[in-house]
Formats: C-alpha cells, structure tokens, sequence
C-alpha cells in the first residue's frame, strides 16, 4: 500500500500524527489476513508500535506486510513502513514498524476457526 500523507493528517510542528499512520498501518496490516480468514475479521492486538523517524507531509510512505504466524482463531502480522522524503524520493527509510494480531470472527462478533485451506 502507498500513501502520501496530508497537511490536515499533521500536527503544530509539520509531522504527522501517530494516530494517523497506526490507521494506515492497520489498513496495510490487514490485507493478508483478510485472504486467510476468508470472510469477517477484527484487529484484536497492536503487540508492537515503534516510530523510528517522523513523517511529514508529502512523504510517499510504502507500507509492507508479512504474515508471521497463523494459529486456529488468530493471525499475527510484521507490517514495516518506508518513506520516500518529497525532496528525496528513490530513497527509502524505515519510519515505523509494528507487530498486529487480528482474529477471524463470526456474524456475532465470536472467534471461529481460520480456514485450513488459504488463498
């Protein structure tokens, strides 16, 4: 997934909101374990958030996920975020990596099983 952060995404010192990129990294982090659950999912965990350099407006930021572990009801996933600096781009560093955990659910919002069979 690719973004560019906002001027409305920023605070008073022109770097944008951790809350605002945590979203994003929800969003990228969720895209794997979507295929896997094969139907209804929810965020259960952010196991880890670290924010290794700020992002600021106009940063085009790569958001790249890896699924780390699969168990019978839940999904852990790595998601590492690079920024291309607007004044810089071709180069890329690291700015945020995070650990989430997300769990397949039923039409009552329960735990059910992930699907042996995966996309």
């Amino acid at each position: 997934m690719k973004v560019i952060p906002m001027p409305a995404d920023s605070n008073a010192n022109g770097d944008i909101f951790g809350g605002w990129v945590m979203a994003q990294v929800d969003l990228a982090g969720a895209v794997l374990p979507a295929r896997y659950a094969q139907g209804r999912m929810a965020t259960i965990a952010v196991n880890q958030f670290i924010f290794k350099q700020p992002v600021r407006v106009g940063d085009i930021l790569s958001f790249y996920a890896k699924m780390e572990r699969i168990g019978r009801t839940s999904m852990t996933v790595n998601v590492g975020v690079y920024a291309e600096r607007f004044n810089n781009q071709g180069r890329y560093i690291k700015v945020t990596e995070a650990q989430l955990t997300y769990v397949a659910i039923d039409d009552q919002g329960k735990p059910r099983p992930v699907p042996l069979k995966h996309l």
